[in-house]
């Protein structure tokens, strides 16, 4: 509709001398009293030499003709303003029809494309912590979103499996551990040996000369050393899959930074070949010093490979294995000069899919203000806080309801979608300082309140039965301001998933959601089911709860979240 009135008031201003008509701006007025959406003239008096008041009028005057055309009820100039009011019943008919198909009124792409997510990807022989918690949550909810809109995605958990950190792991482990304290305390037995570490290395620095040193034995293929770094790295995917257990997460594929490893000496050879590769005290790198980066490192002068290398060759693997469309890595914002290093290598190597490589940083999470580290032993652990989250959504429901039946269950959905909703109602990028309060509030803008909302949906359509979309409605039965303000926000859910796909910002779904509960709310508040007597209002009440719902489970579902039928 918005489309169609662009286009009209486009050729209204072409029949007013403007050749090839202008761009035409339309807003939603601040009181739906004021119209459905409104056209404001103050950027159209520059071009027109007029003034908005005038163009308004003209405006008014050569829409009104095309009313009918453009499903417009009425027609009004204030001010600087020509505000529309839509014809209510038309408008509810067709958002209805439209969004109760089986995409909900979301548009798929044309087309088949593909693409590659890098996420999650915890470092070996670490806890999962809340860090590791953020990452995880904002790419499986774009991989449902891309997923949605009719993309192929590859999940990858590009695990932190290699790399001079496994070096310090062996040392300390030499020095300070054995093979009864880890098979006893698993994980965070290396986690303690390797915090212990990084404290001795700061009044011990010959301990990383040793830990560098193991580490090239790991590149050379020692066997000792490998054998201890794959029983690290076996321990800590018992740990990784407890907790992705939990979310109801899984990947396509694990391949780790140590499957690259192989594929450098490879990589070094096309870059010399492509004369891109120089030394540098020792070290191959690439010079961008004309993009006013520092350089990219390849090999390390002992010849070891390190992180720019392992991400260059696994871009080139991805897109001969899988050849994506676009390949989106969701790390934080201090990786930001990294893959801005990654991206442009793969340019200079004259790749032209380096325009399909995206970064989508998110903020960091701290602690009282101090950033997480696990050297510093400074962290919350990821299972941790799902832990706390469900006791306490069990503790509410023996309080609210204790004669729920399948509590635990619906305990485990309530708590963890708790913390999804809480990382992703907030923009990606904005840094979060942890806060159990805040984290496992189930007051407000919350998931608990997403999934309150949906069970009270769904007890609505048990006690009065579905209405199927193809029987009869009276959609003038719809058209009070309530009723008609829910069915806008309705007919919103498809431009929402969109716009979360093309700024990698699932916040715009987890806000749609808020909106649409509040607007239900309202409506289930205002507008009686149970108690109206009318027929037909009844129906087309029960129509609108039943796309609401829907719509409800899928958009929880787009963030990662599970709604239970009851609470």
């Amino acid at each position: 509709m918005k489309e169609e009135i662009c286009k009209a008031v486009s050729e209204i201003l072409e029949q007013s001398g403007l050749e090839g008509g202008a761009n035409v701006t339309i807003e939603t007025p601040p009181d739906s009293k004021m119209g459905d959406v409104a056209i404001p003239c103050f950027g159209l008096a520059k071009v027109l030499h007029k003034s908005p008041v005038k163009i308004a009028a003209d405006l008014k005057e050569g829409l009104v003709q095309k009313k009918e055309l453009l499903g417009l009820d009425k027609i009004v100039a204030d001010g600087g303003y020509c505000n529309l009011f839509v014809n209510r019943t038309l408008f509810v008919k067709n958002t209805l029809i439209y969004s109760s198909d089986e995409n909900l009124g979301v548009d798929k792409i044309e087309g088949k494309k593909t693409v590659c997510m890098d996420y999650s990807s915890p470092n070996i022989a670490k806890n999962f912590h809340v860090g590791h918690l953020r990452t995880t949550i904002i790419g499986n909810s774009l991989y449902k979103i891309y997923e949605k809109l009719g993309y192929k995605v590859v999940r990858i958990n590009h695990l932190g499996d290699w790399g001079t950190q496994f070096g310090k792991l062996i040392v300390a482990y030499k020095k300070w551990s054995n093979k009864e304290k880890i098979e006893k305390n698993g994980i965070q037995e290396l986690l303690d040996i390797y915090v212990k570490f990084n404290s001795e290395a700061e009044n011990h620095p010959e301990l990383m000369d040793e830990a560098r040193d193991w580490f090239v034995k790991m590149e050379a293929g020692d066997e000792e050393a490998l054998v201890l770094w794959k029983w690290f790295k076996d321990i800590s995917m018992i740990e990784f899959e407890r907790v992705y257990n939990m979310l109801g997460f899984s990947f396509d594929t694990y391949t780790g930074e140590s499957f690259y490893r192989e594929k450098v000496p490879g990589l070094v050879e096309l870059l010399k070949e492509k004369k891109l590769l120089v030394e540098s005290q020792g070290a191959n790198v690439i010079d961008l010093s004309e993009y006013n980066m520092p350089p990219c490192m390849i090999t390390k002068k002992d010849g070891s490979s390190i992180y720019h290398s392992r991400d260059i060759a696994a871009v080139l693997y991805r897109k001969e294995k899988y050849d994506f469309d676009k390949c989106l890595y969701v790390t934080g914002l201090e990786q930001t000069l990294h893959f801005k290093q990654v991206f442009k290598a793969i340019e200079l190597m004259s790749f032209d899919f380096y325009s399909g490589l995206v970064h989508i940083p998110y903020g960091l999470v701290s602690l009282d203000g101090e950033k997480l580290s696990t050297r510093k032993g400074n962290i919350i652990y990821a299972e941790d806080i799902l832990k706390e989250a469900v006791k306490r959504a069990y503790e509410l429901i023996e309080e609210k309801n204790p004669t729920l039946q399948n509590k635990e269950q619906t305990a485990n959905k309530v708590g963890i979608g708790a913390v999804i909703f809480h990382d992703l109602f907030n923009q990606r990028i904005k840094n979060i300082n942890f806060s159990w309060q805040e984290v496992l509030s189930f007051e407000g803008t919350t998931g608990p309140y997403v999934q309150y909302t949906y069970a009270r949906s769904k007890s609505v359509l048990r006690k009065n039965g579905v209405v199927p979309v193809e029987e009869n409605i009276d959609y003038e039965k719809l058209t009070d301001d309530v009723s008609f303000e829910l069915v806008k926000t309705i007919g919103e859910y498809g431009k929402a998933v969109h716009i979360a796909a093309e700024n990698y910002e699932p916040s715009v779904i987890a806000r749609y959601l808020i909106n649409l509960c509040t607007g239900f709310n309202k409506f289930y508040q205002e507008c009686p089911i149970l108690r109206e007597k009318d027929d037909k209002t009844r129906k087309a009440r029960l129509q609108l709860v039943e796309i609401v719902q829907r719509i409800i489970h899928e958009a929880s579902e787009l963030l990662g979240m599970e709604c239970p039928e009851e609470m």
